[in-house]
């Protein structure tokens, strides 16, 4: 390659400044979870994952053509810093909030190091995730996901903080589940249905806006989309264990 085409603009594209879009939002949630902002941090995530859609589908609109990979690897950094990063560093802030609310956070106590163990257990993961993702996603013959994706880390916990009955055990836990299947073996199918596209659209939406859909305390587009990305989980789990 000549040096004269390694300037920054031979490889960026459209597709590229929205994936520069989902790392902003990624960047900006850990800043507000660093600022004990919880829940300006979980919809940040969630924006996130709006761009973080919007990317693939711009790119196979304008047909991209990527022939070094660029696109690839900045979508894949954008993602660890938005849905492993961040939602790694929410977990640890949220759960030191739990602790202050409990009148533990002037003592050593051992959630503060599960914490902490179980946050960078989510980062590692995200990045093996990612890195075999890279090295596969052209030599194998299956149109899904070997692993459960990234983001289900970033929308599984900011959901559920979103909820209105956030428990940081239960968290900690669905946390540690997420990691282990970013990193399996398991096969989870793409959402290609148009319908169930647009009403998770419309679920997204209705999180983030000002004004929340909310009864009895609870948020009711987030508590909609913490359970369909459980059940989205699970389901993966059992097709697995049935095919076997």
């Amino acid at each position: 390659m000549e040096l004269k085409k390694t300037n920054i603009g031979c490889f960026m594209a459209v597709p590229d400044l929205i994936s520069l879009l989902n790392l902003s939002f990624g960047f900006l949630a850990i800043l507000m979870a660093i600022n004990n902002q919880i829940v300006i941090s979980a919809t940040f995530i969630i924006i996130a994952l709006i761009f973080d859609s919007l990317d693939g589908w711009v790119a196979r609109k304008l047909s991209r053509v990527d022939n070094h990979g660029f696109g690839k690897n900045i979508d894949s950094l954008s993602d660890i810093v938005s849905f492993g990063v961040a939602p790694g560093i929410l977990l640890y802030c949220s759960g030191k909030i739990y602790m202050e609310i409990l009148g533990l956070s002037s003592q050593i106590h051992y959630l503060d190091y599960l914490l902490a163990i179980i946050s960078l257990f989510v980062v590692i993961c995200g990045v093996l995730r990612l890195t075999r993702f890279n090295v596969i996603a052209e030599k194998i013959d299956f149109n899904g996901f070997i692993g459960i994706p990234i983001p289900t880390a970033g929308i599984i916990l900011a959901s559920f903080i979103l909820t209105g009955f956030f428990n940081i055990y239960l968290a900690m836990f669905l946390m540690i589940v997420v990691g282990f299947l970013m990193i399996s073996n398991i096969k989870y199918s793409k959402l290609n249905n148009p319908k169930i596209l647009l009403i998770c659209a419309i679920l997204v939406i209705l999180t983030i806006v000002p004004y929340k859909l909310i009864y009895m305390g609870i948020n009711i587009p987030a508590t909609i989309i913490f359970i369909i990305t459980i059940l989205y989980i699970l389901m993966g789990i059992i097709k697995h264990i049935f095919k076997k």
